[in-house]
């Protein structure tokens, strides 16, 4: 038989928000954030304490050949596929201490409030801590859960390379954490993910609880401009082959793309490397990446194309070389409308108030939604600050969303009598 669980089940909000500050010790940042990218040593200081947090709590360790962390507890069904609740635990180089690390640490504290008060379900729960979801240090973002879902290839994800030339795939083995296991091997009955929001929406409505219907596209477009470096004050303005101005240019034409193309669509540029970076000498290089993002396949792809075809006009009339790379996208992601439908009722249930949402940014969701039944829940930020060590959310918030995350599971892997 079937139990329900009433709505007086809550999670342990003060134990949730004791585990999150005391991750955010591991990696600190200069400004109350955190700096835990991917494959650095505090990343393996990150992992290593929630490993030991799950251990505690009676969970199974596996990890695959991306080191991806899969922590176990059993369900009363030796047959039945599990139900997996996850996130990420690696930051930007100036992220904040809930983005991502909310999702993983949620997820434990499920397990946790499980454990406390003795329920068992029919399908096993599988907590989860994904590799390199951010992208900051090796591109592109949501990495390994790419190659569980068959997006990427491993050869691929091991030759990615970060900003000083080290691989992937020697420093996932430098850090002691490359496992045995086959990437996407598991089977899934169902993936749960819980995230800040990332945006403002859901503060400035007053809503406690974000039901996540959908996910934006997105693309990633890496431009690598080429000029002639040359002395900043001695060269005539009509002799210059400025691969800076070239840049800002196209900066500005993607800003007019994306209003072209309102409502429902986003575009920017948010790295840049300059070469040699010096205040005297124009650049004989620029390499940056685009950004852009649409719920709407179609508007997303238009987009793109209009973007790459006037990106050479630009440069042509400067003299510049331009060359364009794809190396990030994912297609609007509709979330499984039976798990979405947990989750908005777990929210009423509960009492807390809630809106659908669509995700702005892109998470380990959208590629486990190639592979599964997914969806996600979402809280509040203050001010819809993420990516920033100024990221805030509130304990209260934290509660709320894990509260709907507990139910939104249980309902799923459904309690034993």
């Amino acid at each position: 038989m079937v139990a329900a669980p009433g709505e007086n089940m809550r999670i342990n909000g003060d134990r949730l928000w004791d585990a999150l500050m005391e991750m955010a010790k591991i990696g600190p940042g200069i400004a109350g954030g955190n700096n835990r990218q991917t494959l650095t040593d505090a990343d393996a200081e990150g992992r290593s304490l929630f490993k030991t947090w799950c251990e505690n709590a009676g969970l199974k360790i596996g990890v695959d050949k991306m080191g991806t962390v899969f922590a176990t507890r059993p369900g009363a069904d030796p047959n039945a596929l599990p139900v997996y609740v996850g996130s990420h635990l690696d930051t930007q180089p100036t992220g904040g201490k809930y983005d991502g690390v909310l999702g993983v640490l949620g997820a434990l504290e499920v397990v946790r409030t499980m454990n406390d008060l003795g329920i068992k379900t029919k399908h096993p729960i599988v907590v989860t801590n994904w590799t390199n979801e951010e992208g900051a240090r090796f591109a592109p973002a949501m990495l390994a859960s790419g190659v569980f879902a068959g997006m990427h290839s491993l050869d691929y994800a091991y030759a990615r390379k970060d900003p000083e030339g080290k691989t992937f795939g020697e420093e996932l083995k430098r850090i002691g954490w490359l496992g045995e296991e086959e990437v996407g091997s598991r089977k899934m009955h169902a993936y749960f993910e819980y995230h800040i929001e990332q945006g403002p929406i859901l503060e400035a409505e007053d809503k406690t609880i974000g039901v996540v219907t959908h996910c934006q596209g997105l693309w990633w477009l890496e431009f690598t401009l080429t000029g002639k470096e040359a002395h900043t004050g001695s060269t005539p303005m009509n002799m210059r082959v400025n691969a800076g101005l070239a840049m800002s240019r196209i900066v500005e034409m993607v800003q007019g793309v994306a209003m072209e193309n309102q409502p429902g669509a986003v575009g920017g540029v948010g790295q840049v490397f300059f070469s040699p970076n010096s205040r005297n000498v124009l650049p004989g290089k620029v390499v940056f990446t685009v950004d852009i993002r649409s719920p709407d396949k179609e508007k997303l792809d238009r987009m793109r194309a209009k973007i790459e075809a006037e990106a050479p006009v630009i440069c042509d009339a400067l003299g510049v070389g331009c060359s364009i790379e794809a190396i990030g996208h994912f297609e609007p992601v509709t979330f499984d409308p039976k798990l979405v439908t947990a989750v908005r009722n777990a929210a009423e249930k509960l009492g807390y108030s809630h809106m659908n949402i669509i995700s702005g940014a892109g998470h380990d969701a959208c590629w486990a939604a190639k592979v599964a039944p997914a969806t996600m829940v979402m809280c509040p930020c203050v001010g819809g600050l993420s990516h920033n060590e100024a990221e805030e959310i509130s304990k209260e918030w934290a509660t709320a969303g894990a509260d709907v995350l507990f139910h939104a599971v249980l309902e799923t892997a459904e309690i034993v009598a």
